[in-house]
Order: structure tokens, then sequence, then C-alpha cells
């Protein structure tokens, strides 16, 4: 689902960050620099997200197939 932060951009969870200032601690500043075991967790993250979406397309996929 997409969100919006009132920058004007839209953004599919609020960490997707469109250099606005209106994401971070809530006081305009925005991380530039992550750690490794940061990157690796968001990395994992997203591999999971995507893992999800691959199981309802295929859900999907099933559904239609059956209304045949």
């Amino acid at each position: 689902m997409d969100e919006e932060c009132g920058c004007g951009m839209h953004h599919r969870r609020h960490e997707d960050h469109c250099g606005c200032g209106m994401h971070g601690d809530g006081h305009g500043y925005r991380r530039h620099f992550f750690t490794k075991a940061e990157k690796l967790e968001k990395l994992k993250g997203y591999a999971e997200e995507l893992k999800n979406e691959l199981k309802a397309v295929e859900e999907k996929i099933k559904e239609i197939q059956s209304q045949k």
C-alpha cells in the first residue's frame, strides 16, 4: 500500500525516503549511513516481503484458474 508523508511523493513503506526531511526520528533528521547489520536486516526483511508477495500471486493464480 502506498503511503504519503505530505511531500507529494508516494512510498511503499515509510522507510523509503524521498529526501523531503519528513522521515527519520520525527525531528526532520534522516540517517544516511547504516551498519552492515542494519543493511543485512533490511535485506532479510525485503526478501521475506518478496516471498510473501510470491505466495499471494500464486494463490491468486490458483483462485483464477479454479473459476474456469
